[in-house]
């Protein structure tokens, strides 16, 4: 069974002009890695709920972002494995300073038994169209060019 998340593509006008919030993975290998490793706030929809529960789940959990709002489906996007992002757009305000994240372990270094503990989201920040599109990982880069489209942001 092929799996699926759910993310939301927070975004807010500053002078008229978009800004979109994105969150940077934790975790030694993402840990060197800016440009093409941005992403939305995202996560797996477990069986027992619907895309849109999952996605207030996971903003909540990988940052501690409440989602409200309207909230604009965009286009349904596949990675190359097969994985599915369901995504909305929503308009909102979060100040990136006060992010919160869960944790996950994994063996580190590798070959090792020991395990260690490490932020699922280690950074979130606004960025300019223009920067995001540079900063998100390449896979998701229609979900911005989406939100473009809706609201003649380019």
């Amino acid at each position: 069974m092929v799996k699926q998340s759910a993310g939301i593509l927070l975004y807010c006008l500053k002078q008229k002009e978009p800004e979109v919030l994105l969150v940077h993975p934790g975790g030694p290998f993402w840990a060197k890695k800016d440009f093409g490793a941005w992403t939305i706030p995202k996560g797996e929809i477990n069986d027992d709920e619907t895309a849109k529960e999952a996605v207030r789940r996971e903003a909540f959990e990988e940052i501690g972002l409440k989602v409200e709002g309207d909230m604009i489906e965009l286009t349904p996007i596949k990675y190359q494995n097969g994985k599915k992002i369901i995504a909305w757009a929503v308009q909102g305000n979060f100040n990136p300073s006060e992010f919160k994240s869960n944790t996950f372990e994994m063996k580190w270094p590798p070959k090792s038994t020991e395990l260690k503990t490490f932020p699922e989201i280690d950074r979130a920040d606004w960025f300019t169209m223009r920067d995001a599109k540079l900063k998100i990982l390449k896979a998701q880069l229609p979900l911005l060019e989406e939100l473009e489209k809706l609201f003649y942001f380019s």
